[in-house]
């Protein structure tokens, strides 16, 4: 069916594999000369189709915040029509392929509009009454126990190869891992399960669930992660496979189980998209910043002498560190002023932190050029070592700011600039930074009870 330009503003209407493909590359070809002449004109840049997979959304980083919300507001004003656009005939397609239309929602969705898109490519027409006989294949089984162990033997060995594909291979912990991957497995499980005889949506979810925790099971048993990290990757992973469970869910009730074979092979097509795009994301990660501080009760100077370096804390007693998160040791420095070399000791090795600014006794400022590895993981084997234990959680400065404040007390702020490349970024944020606050918290919580300490012995000796 062909579809007027006028037609792609309207709700209504229904339109065809080939037409919404051709359309589809006619608006993306449109959009991206538009984002081009305007970045060009207005900020002097050039952009290449690569920068709409640098960030999930269009972003440029290595602007300053101000130029980079600019920009940013400019690519979002000229992509309002084009997102309604989008949206508008991802609903025709929908309709024509008589799939539930709240699926075009995705295509708000970074990562998973590539899974919307693959899945519209390929689903035909519809145009049999419902009542046609199935062309579910026979030997799918019938029964609630066989198609569930169908549906998690199918989608746990394709998860885990998707998950050893990203980190083995490309060495990336992203979008299409955590997002893409997850819903596929839980679109894939509950679309098998329901497959054959109507499922419950319950059951849906339950599989899915199954699936994805067999997973994280099997990574752990083939010593490709440790506990810790799949305890962090749960909320995120379960909440993806749910929503895959009911979209899947979705496909199966709307179809009265008349699922054409096209649609079990959508997840599988729809991951090299989200590997692909992912791995053309150019650009540095985002930097983020953690601050933390306390008060002490003695003076800027006494402070001072234990920030720049201090002796050896007691063992942690904090559960994030017993959990096998790296804890600060001891501080040593090697010089004075600008130029020295700080080495502060964490339980996997140390931090080495030139020295850049050394405001005795308000600042001490460093770069840090060397990082161990965050953590140690738990696991049944003696030593796991994924991919991202390694430069995927890098501190680059850090800073301690001593502000005088009334009555011989002082306010000590630490804070540390790092970046990840984990994504979705403000997801990892959250674990990231409730970390390096507990690390903060223990640094300056020992600086705190020295300083005071001294301060105490001080004021007894000149009572004296």
């Amino acid at each position: 069916m062909k579809i007027r330009l006028q037609n792609l503003w309207r709700l209504d209407g229904e339109i065809n594999r080939a037409p919404f493909l051709v359309w589809a590359g006619l608006l993306f070809a449109v959009k991206y000369n538009l984002d081009r002449l305007l970045v060009y004109s207005l900020f002097g840049r050039h952009w290449s189709v690569l920068s709409y997979f640098e960030q999930p959304l269009p972003g440029i980083t290595e602007l300053s915040p101000a130029q980079n919300a600019k920009e940013f507001a400019v690519l979002l004003a000229a992509s309002v029509p084009f997102l309604w656009i989008g949206v508008m005939l991802c609903l025709k397609r929908l309709r024509s392929a008589q799939l539930p239309l709240w699926l075009a929602v995705l295509f708000t969705v970074p990562i998973l509009k590539w899974f919307l898109f693959a899945a519209l490519a390929v689903v035909p027409e519809r145009r049999k009454p419902a009542t046609v006989p199935t062309s579910v294949p026979d030997w799918l089984p019938r029964s609630r126990l066989g198609s569930a162990a169908m549906a998690v033997g199918v989608t746990v060995p394709l998860a885990l190869g998707a998950c050893l594909v990203s980190t083995e291979i490309l060495h990336r912990y992203g979008w299409a891992l955590f997002v893409g991957m997850t819903f596929c497995t839980g679109f894939m499980s509950a679309l098998i399960h329901g497959a054959r005889v109507p499922r419950r949506l319950r059951e849906s979810l339950a599989v899915s669930f199954i699936a994805v925790g067999l997973t994280a099971v099997m990574l752990l048993a083939l010593a490709f992660e440790g506990v810790v990290c799949l305890v962090m990757a749960a909320p995120i992973g379960l909440a993806l496979g749910a929503v895959g469970a009911i979209a899947g869910h979705a496909v199966q009730v709307v179809r009265q189980h008349n699922v054409p074979a096209q649609v079990f092979c959508v997840p599988i097509l729809a991951m090299p998209l989200m590997f692909g795009t992912e791995a053309l994301r150019r650009g540095p990660p985002p930097v983020f910043e953690a601050v933390t501080a306390v008060e002490v009760n003695a003076p800027v100077e006494v402070v001072w002498r234990h920030v720049v370096e201090f002796s050896e804390l007691p063992p942690p007693k904090e559960f994030i560190f017993k959990l096998g998160i790296a804890y600060p040791i001891r501080a040593e420095i090697h010089g004075h002023g600008v130029g020295a070399v700080r080495h502060c000791v964490f339980s996997t090795g140390p931090f080495v932190e030139p020295i850049e600014v050394w405001d005795e006794p308000r600042l001490l400022k460093f770069s840090v050029t060397s990082n161990p590895a965050p953590m140690q993981e738990w696991s049944p084997y003696h030593n796991v070592h994924p991919p991202h234990m390694h430069g995927f959680l890098v501190s680059e400065q850090g800073q301690f700011l001593l502000t005088p404040l009334p009555g011989g007390r002082t306010r000590l702020e630490g804070t540390t600039w790092y970046r990840h490349t984990m994504w979705p970024a403000g997801y990892w944020q959250l674990w990231s930074n409730q970390i390096i606050h507990a690390i903060h918290r223990r640094v300056l919580n020992h600086v705190r009870d020295l300083s005071e300490r001294d301060q105490a012995a001080s004021t007894t000796f000149s009572l004296r």
